[in-house]
């Protein structure tokens, strides 16, 4: 099901503002966020419009899980980080996904939950952003997770 005033079913101007379509996964899709305040920060969002988790079929959540470690998998081995936070809300935007964000111990954040919107965004070169999309696409084909 679509829903036309989401941006992950419409993937119009606002989606590509804010984030990088990566590759598609086993169900849902994966973004590189904009904002690369947390180095490697991703999104994964779900191909079906849906507003929570309990609302995947049994198989789907399956899938989704295997979408979320196999990326955070290839984030920890690309940017070492202490932790990686996964962070599901969706107040604003009620398509089910996930933020995956890279932290570290040096971090102002460290014991604290993400900012999701900080007020001062790390922006890259393109090239920065191409760089980091080749290395997650290549690390999800080395271990043959991308369809």
């Amino acid at each position: 099901m679509e829903n036309r005033d989401c941006f992950y079913c419409s993937k119009d101007q606002a989606l590509e503002s804010l984030m990088i379509e990566i590759t598609k996964l086993n169900v849902s899709t994966l973004y590189l966020n904009k904002d690369q305040t947390h180095k490697g920060r991703c999104i994964i969002a779900f191909d079906r419009h849906v507003r929570e988790l309990f609302q995947l079929k049994q198989e789907e959540r399956y899938y989704f899980i295997e979408d979320i470690s196999n990326v955070a998998n290839v984030l920890d081995r690309l940017f070492h980080p202490d932790k990686i936070n996964y962070g599901i809300y969706g107040d604003l935007v009620s398509h089910l996904h996930i933020h995956l964000v890279p932290k570290v111990k040096e971090s102002n954040e460290w014991g604290e939950a993400f900012v999701n919107s900080p007020e001062s965004k790390k922006s890259l070169p393109k090239n920065d952003y191409d760089d980091i999309i080749r290395a997650i696409g290549d690390g999800l084909k080395q271990n043959e997770l991308i369809k």
